[in-house]
């Protein structure tokens, strides 16, 4: 099997080793059919979430949708150790700031808030004041102050990068470029067009469970006869091969059977096919999770994406989204319920495993065990951490 090209820390970055025993990362980093899952304490541990804060998320992670930033509007988001600022001027024009006021620091927006129709980025503590592209516009009770420049107080930016209707900053300032970020996943999302979807549902959900443990249980379907009956009733869940690709992801896809046109609870579709894909993509569905935060469901007829924002080492926050061609939506009485009830169903079995497992690996004797020989996207996953947390680079 191969391993993936990709590391998920940036080249030429001295980073320590992760809180963790070196000898249990290691038998996680064996070759497959030897390997463990990772340490309980990558699950489990403040510290290793902290490391993780610091040394991985703090590359190109994914912030959302860009239609969720309009002209002239502001959203704020916690980013790893820190908050950014998003923000589009009036031409469309995508910005990013560290969220921090020039003055004493205080949060331009709230983590998490949104604003329309700004007329320029307003500190809500002493109200100092800044255009669109970050430069000072003025504080109140300096314009007499001697030798106050303006010019030194620009926000400090943040690298932002639109891709195919997703959002991704890089607050370290030291990932590769975005181009290699992606990698070759370009040529598996480009035909589904997915920046010109609309996004008419978004579903939040707060799982009590680590960010890793719900992202290797969307990297099989080693567990679908088990929780999901709805699933594996318009999916084979031993169908669909996972594919070795270069870039910052891993993934795979799955057929339709012969009966169903799409994910739904009972195979049809409110939707029609995107226009441009294939034979294959029309009949089969993609899964893809570009590290280290963004899942991706490519569907013949829509996009499902879910955001994850880790909270602590037993909680992460999800935003689930689903997108459709905007001439679907625009269809009289169109009712996107078939695609978002079917996967709200299996979401929440998904949910409800994860958390399972959470609070399982608590136990006084647990231990991490062996991959299953239909777990290689999981491996291909706890290979990427375990590099990354013995502080490899590739």
């Amino acid at each position: 099997m191969a391993l993936p090209t990709a590391s998920l820390l940036a080249p030429g970055r001295v980073v320590p080793p992760a809180p963790l025993p070196a000898a249990e990362v290691a038998r996680a980093a064996a070759p497959f059919g030897q390997s463990t899952m990772l340490p309980r304490g990558a699950y489990q541990d403040d510290q290793v979430l902290a490391w993780e804060r610091e040394h991985l998320l703090d590359g190109w992670v994914c912030v959302g949708r860009s239609t969720e930033i309009a002209p002239k509007g502001m959203r704020a988001e916690s980013i790893g150790r820190s908050g950014v600022l998003l923000v589009r001027d009036a031409d469309g024009a995508l910005r990013a700031f560290e969220n921090a006021c020039r003055h004493r620091g205080h949060e331009l927006l709230p983590c998490g808030g949104s604003s329309q129709g700004t007329r320029a980025i307003v500190c809500p503590y002493h109200a100092w004041s800044y255009r669109h592209d970050g430069s000072m516009i003025g504080a109140p009770g300096f314009r007499e102050v001697p030798g106050f420049d303006t010019s030194l107080y620009s926000l400090k930016p943040v690298r932002v990068e639109e891709w195919h209707g997703w959002v991704f900053v890089d607050t370290s300032g030291q990932a590769p470029d975005f181009g290699s970020h992606i990698g070759q996943l370009e040529s598996v999302v480009e035909r589904y067009d997915a920046d010109a979807l609309v996004t008419p549902v978004v579903h939040e959900y707060d799982v009590e469970a680590n960010w890793k443990v719900i992202i290797e249980n969307y990297q099989e379907c080693y567990h679908c006869p088990s929780i999901h009956p709805e699933l594996c009733r318009v999916s084979p869940p031993d169908s669909g091969d996972n594919i070795e690709l270069e870039g910052n992801w891993i993934g795979g896809n799955m057929d339709l059977r012969t009966s169903a046109a799409t994910m739904s609870l009972d195979g049809h579709t409110e939707g029609t096919v995107m226009a441009r894909l294939d034979e294959v993509e029309s009949r089969t569905v993609m899964y893809v999770a570009v590290m280290p935060n963004l899942l991706i469901s490519l569907h013949p007829d829509y996009i499902m994406s879910h955001l994850l924002t880790p909270i602590s080492p037993d909680r992460t926050r999800i935003r689930c989204s689903w997108a459709f061609p905007a001439e679907v939506v625009e269809r009289e009485g169109f009712d996107p319920s078939y695609a978002v009830d079917f996967w709200d169903l299996t979401n929440r079995q998904d949910w409800a495993a994860c958390e399972a497992v959470q609070r399982g690996m608590k136990t006084p004797s647990y231990e991490p065990g062996p991959l299953a020989p239909s777990e290689d996207g999981v491996y291909h996953f706890t290979q990427l951490m375990a590099r990354a947390y013995q502080g490899q680079q590739a």
